[in-house]
């Protein structure tokens, strides 16, 4: 018995009909048609029933086709099982991030990833949450850690809370301490300090503006336009201060003095994304658990 003639089998058993049989199983009827009665002479009994226009399964049918139906079902579940395991030997995982988040979360993760699955490529992406949102939906990203809430209502994708992180103000240590030298500041404090501000599209830049205007004042930019590694120079040449995430400001080697900031809502929620009409290739779905049991 060939795994090659079940597959024809049942082929005919769904259609009762063998020349439409062959053509849904991409072989000539004549083929098709040789192999069954192979297997029937393999199993010592007639499977069909053969009038002309007329197929129908004999007892002996009727009892192979829910085993064959198995057969074949289990044959499909060890396919996918092997080729999702050879996905996690060699690969890519196409990943888009927020620039602070890959100084940040990223490193630590991303090694253990790799130490795990070292022939898997990772392929980031920086941007602010828009743009990563729209690279999501045209599928040139599988994942993506965006800002919550999305900057437009996003319903083809699929977000899970990965952490929340509360805002802190980084000042250069030789310059006077923001809000008069207090242990904690609050954004109104920073109505008259110099600003210096990402650019456009730069989720931080957004809430930074919004929080200022909500305490009735217009932030004054010292310097604008910069990412990430660019805002932390500026700040530590002395040419402002700027809000950013706790963890950024706290790596080792900045120099930089970190002021919490106090207030509500003075945080953001980072999610981890991914098209809902599509599931994320099983590298990605990896990376994925990993990041959430970080």
């Amino acid at each position: 018995m060939q795994f090659q003639q079940l597959l024809y089998f049942v082929a005919v058993a769904e259609t009762r009909h063998f020349t439409r049989a062959a053509e849904s199983v991409h072989v000539a009827q004549p083929s098709l048609s040789q192999q069954i009665k192979a297997l029937e002479r393999e199993l010592g009994a007639d499977l069909f029933r053969r009038a002309r226009g007329n197929i129908t399964l004999t007892d002996a049918g009727e009892a192979l086709l829910p085993l064959a139906r198995r057969i074949l079902a289990d044959a499909d579940t060890a396919r996918h099982e092997v080729m999702e395991l050879a996905q996690l030997r060699r690969g890519r995982v196409r990943l888009g991030a927020t620039p602070s988040l890959c100084t940040g979360l990223l490193p630590d993760v991303l090694r253990a990833f790799h130490d795990r699955y070292p022939g898997i490529r990772l392929l980031i992406e920086e941007g602010g949450s828009l743009d990563l949102v729209r690279e999501l939906a045209r599928g040139a990203l599988d994942l993506a850690l965006v800002v919550l809430p999305l900057p437009t209502a996003s319903p083809a994708l699929t977000t899970v809370e990965l952490l929340r992180e509360d805002l802190v103000v980084v000042s250069s240590a030789q310059a006077p301490p923001p809000g008069g030298g207090r242990a904690e500041v609050r954004i109104a404090d920073l109505e008259g300090e110099r600003l210096v501000m990402f650019r456009h599209g730069y989720d931080l830049r957004e809430l930074t503006v919004a929080a200022c205007r909500a305490e009735g004042f217009e932030p004054d930019f010292a310097v604008e336009g910069g990412e990430m590694d660019a805002v932390l120079n500026f700040v530590r040449a002395g040419l402002g201060v700027a809000v950013v995430p706790r963890m950024v400001a706290t790596r080792p080697g900045l120099g930089l003095r970190v002021t919490p900031l106090s207030g509500p809502d003075l945080h953001r929620t980072i999610a981890l994304a991914h098209r809902s009409d599509v599931d994320p290739p099983r590298a990605a779905r990896e990376l994925q658990r990993m990041l959430l049991q970080r």
